[in-house]
This record gives structure tokens, C-alpha cells and sequence, in this order.
């Protein structure tokens, strides 16, 4: 601390030199014309020779992440984004007042240039500085080094300097635009339409999960940031818009890990006169080309395995899943004492007065989960755990619904949509006496969503796809909270 208050204090003076040589030390506009990455793309492989004939000149900006003084010149790494190019700073060519300017240079300043570009004696394609322009001065030192894991902590509390440090993160959330802007123009080219709902609810619903409390005062009300966004979309299916979609945060109230962030940003959409395998061949074919659009293919690697999202994808139904991976006897669908025995044979922790079909969903959450590798939908879910869900017309005990898995974890829930008024109530009510009873996650019951249902929704399909977990497994990332920019932290003390 003592060193950085000591930079600190040497930074302070250097700041009070550029007002006496009339340097505004935090500027105003600088026009530049050229990118560092452009120039590199355009005139890196030239030779030194060509440069010096066809004399290119540039003008460019950014912060200097590495300098090396030698007399009457200094060298220094010019950072611009996340590309990085070589300036060659000389008192003769730039004069005495400027090259005074770059004598007080600290890492983390921004400066502008012009000048041409050349090779120097040891060929490294670089910039010799005609003109500087001071643009900012770093009153803190860049790290020195950027030990990943140690700082790992601090990487994520102060984005900004990782950012700096790192520059590939600039390709992690390049790619996560990219995505995003993907999935936008597939869904409008498929006639879905991008919709706003609101973010504060007075009910909390869509989702089992426990939400964020807050309070209007001039209504004189609690509201709920929202879990999910899919009441208020099909309240428009119920409108009349026949295929919509938002991409948005959801807030919930629950753990903090390397897959879960209370703040995430969700896809959902929903289809009129559609199924769920109408939305099966949706996922495939959206995912599908958004590898190709962005990775030019449809393998990739995530944490060393091998994926491939081309079509067609693996369907394999709740139950078998979890007697298949398991090797169980099919007994334990509708027995909870030979559910309960093969939870406690497989080791897992299972209160001894646990609903059955908690039972099995802790067996399917322990032991099928981390299996599913390659692309899955996993289809027809108890009704107990699908409280928005339609019924299955051969087995109502089930629904039409799925979850897609990559990579062991879960990426997309869809379903085709409960429209029955009078079932969603007795489901919404079942939930409201879990709530009750102390679950928290519990659906609530949404008397105005039943109302808008009396009015008639037609057959419609809806989906939900984690936009962060989709982008860690397109850029092989491991935790949510390097592919967020500002992932939520325990308070700094």
C-alpha cells in the first residue's frame, strides 16, 4: 500500500508538470483515423522496405501498457482495445516540448499520435511518432503482472483494469455481442418480435425460484424484480402477437457459483399454433447456425471435450435417463420406498420424508446431469416440477416439455404452454401451499394471469435459453463470471 501511495504521490507531481508545460493533463477530443488492429491486418506483413516507400501514414490512440526509455527515444506499447502496436517516440522528430511530454509518460496514460509506419532495426512493425497529443493521465500503476487465479477476485471486482491487463477478455465479450446480435437476427428473420416487459412485478412468477423484495413507496407496495419474464409474454400471446420474444436480466435471490449469478440475462420466446418439438427443431437449428456464424463450425471444445451442435440432437425421456444411467429397476418411478433405497444405494443426500418426485429429481440432478456431454433434450417431466407446462395427452402424470443439456449443464427449458385456465389455477394453487408450507422457490399464485387465460390462449410453445451459460460454452469459459462483465461479489471490505 505504502509503494502505491508513493506512485500515487510521483503520478500527482508528473500531473502538475503537464499543467506547467500548459498540457490540459485530461483533454477533449482527438480525431483519430486508424485502428492498431487494422493497421496490423492491413501492413503488418509488409516489409521494411515497402513501408519506407509507400510512407503510410496513421493517427491513432490508446493507453501505453509498456515503455523503454533510451536517452533522446523511448519505445512504448501503445494498447488500443485489445490490440496492441509499437511506438517509437524521438526528441529530434517530435521536438522539445512534445518529446518533454513523452519524458513524463507513465503506464496507463492515453496519448494520441500521428506519424508513419516502419520497422526497426530488430523488424518489429511499429509507429515513429510525429506528433503526440496527451489525452489522460493513470494516477494509479498498471499491475506489473496478472497472476489469473490468485487475483482472481480482484480481476472480477475491477473489470476495468483486467480488461487492461487481459486484453483477450475484449474476445470473450466481443463474441458474447456477437451472440447475442445472432440469436436477435435469427429470431426476426423467423417473424418473432423483440418485446420489452417489465423488470419489477407485484406477483413473482414464471419460474420457481426465490426472488429480490423491494418497495414502492408512492404505490405503497412491495414489487418483485423479476425470476423470469414468461408471464407477461404469453399475456401477450393472449393479445394477439403471434410469436415474440425478449432478451433481458432475470433476479434470483440464491447461491452465488461458477454457473449461477443472482443477475443473468435470458432469452425467452414463444410461438403460437406450436408444440415443444416444433421448438426441439428450433433450438438445433438456431444453435446449429450460430456456431457456424460465429465459430465457422459446428464442433468446438469446451474444458477439453469434444462437442459437436450439428443436427440432429439426442432425445432421451426424464425417466429412462435416470433408469438407464443408473441401471434401476423401473420400480422406482412409482414406488418412493424403492426411489428412496436407490437414492441412499447411489449415495445421495435425500431427506428420509422427501416428496418421491424430489426423490428422483435429485437423482436425475446428481447423476444423469453431469453426463449429458454431447447436445440433449431431455423430454416429458412430471407435472409436480412443471407447474406452466401442458399436460401430456397419453400420460397426464406428464408434460410436454423438455430441457436441453450441453456439456453437463442445463442451457434451454421450453415446453408447449398450459392454456387451461382451471388447471393452471389448481397447479398455481398447489404451488401457493408449498409456499406456504415455507418453500420459498413456490410458485405464487397470479390471479390476473389466470384472468388473462380465461380469455383464451391459443396452443403455443415457449422457450428460455441462459445466454451466459451459452456463451461460457462458445468461448470455453468455466465460470459464469468470466463471460459477465461485472458478476456480483461479496462487499469489499
Amino acid at each position: 500500500m505504502d509503494e502505491l501511495n508513493d506512485q500515487r504521490q510521483q503520478r500527482l507531481k508528473k500531473l502538475d508538470t503537464l499543467r506547467e508545460l500548459g498540457v490540459q493533463p485530461y483533454g477533449t477530443r482527438f480525431e483519430f483515423k486508424d485502428r492498431a488492429g487494422d493497421l496490423m491486418r492491413r501492413h503488418g506483413q509488409k516489409a521494411k522496405e515497402v513501408l519506407e516507400q509507400e510512407a503510410i501514414a496513421c493517427t491513432l490512440a490508446g493507453r501505453i501498457v509498456g515503455l523503454r526509455r533510451f536517452g533522446k527515444a523511448a519505445f512504448a506499447v501503445l494498447q488500443d482495445g485489445a490490440d496492441r502496436l509499437q511506438i517509437y517516440l524521438k526528441k529530434d522528430r517530435l521536438g522539445d516540448q512534445a518529446y518533454r511530454i513523452a519524458e513524463d509518460l507513465d503506464l496507463g496514460d492515453w496519448v494520441g499520435v500521428s506519424g508513419r509506419l516502419f520497422r526497426t532495426k530488430t523488424n518489429e512493425f511499429s509507429v515513429e511518432v510525429q506528433t503526440l497529443t496527451f489525452l489522460s493521465k493513470a494516477l494509479r500503476p498498471l499491475p506489473e503482472k496478472w497472476h489469473g487465479l490468485t487475483d482472481v477476485e480482484t480481476r472480477y471486482r475491477q473489470r476495468y483494469v483486467d480488461l487492461i491487463a487481459n486484453p483477450s477478455i475484449h474476445e470473450i465479450f466481443a463474441t458474447r455481442s456477437r451472440i447475442i446480435a445472432g440469436i436477435r437476427a435469427f429470431l426476426i428473420e423467423k417473424e418473432f418480435m423483440e418485446v420489452e416487459t417489465p423488470m419489477m412485478h407485484p406477483i413473482p412468477g414464471g419460474a420457481t425460484a426465490r426472488p429480490f423484495v423491494t418497495h414502492h413507496h408512492a404505490l405503497s407496495a412491495d414489487l418483485y424484480l423479476r425470476v423470469a419474464p414468461e408471464l407477461y409474454l404469453k399475456r401477450l400471446i393472449v393479445g394477439g402477437f403471434p410469436r415474440v420474444f425478449e432478451i433481458n436480466r432475470n433476479f434470483r435471490n440464491e447461491g452465488i457459483s461458477t454457473i449461477h449469478n443472482p443477475e443473468f440475462t435470458m432469452l425467452e420466446f414463444y410461438q403460437s399454433f406450436a408444440d415443444y418439438r416444433d421448438l426441439i427443431a428450433l433450438t438445433e437449428e438456431m444453435l446449429a447456425h450460430l456456431a457456424t456464424q460465429i465459430l465457422g463450425k459446428t464442433q468446438l471444445t469446451y474444458q477439453g471435450q469434444e462437442i459437436s451442435l450439428a443436427p440432429p440432437w439426442r432425445r432421451w425421456s426424464y425417466s429412462q435417463a435416470i433408469l438407464e444411467v443408473n441401471t434401476l429397476d423401473p420400480v422406482v418411478l412409482k414406488d418412493r420406498t424403492a426411489a428412496l433405497a436407490a437414492a441412499r444405494q447411489l449415495k445421495l443426500d435425500v431427506k428420509t420424508k422427501a416428496p418421491h418426485v424430489d426423490i428422483l429429481n435429485t437423482i436425475f440432478d446428481e447423476t444423469v446431469e453431469p453426463n449429458l456431454i454431447q447436445p440433449t433434450f431431455i423430454t416429458d417431466y412430471p407435472t409436480e416440477i412443471s407447474p406452466l407446462a401442458r399436460r401430456k395427452d397419453t400420460d397426464p402424470s406428464l408434460t410436454d416439455r423438455f430441457e436441453l443439456y450441453i456439456a453437463g449443464r442445463e442451457i434451454a427449458n421450453a415446453f408447449s404452454e398450459l392454456n387451461d385456465p382451471l388447471d393452471q389455477r389448481q397447479r398455481f394453487e398447489a404451488q401457493a401451499a408449498k409456499r406456504e408450507a415455507g418453500d420459498e422457490e413456490a410458485h405464487s399464485l397470479d390471479e390476473d394471469f389466470i384472468r388473462a387465460l380465461e380469455y383464451g390462449m391459443p396452443p403455443t410453445a415457449g422457450e428460455g435459453i441462459g445466454i451466459d451459460r451459452l456463451v461460457m460454452l462458445f468461448t470455453d469459459q468455466a465460470s459464469i463470471r468470466d463471460v459477465i462483465l461485472f458478476p456480483q461479489l461479496r462487499p469489499e471490505r
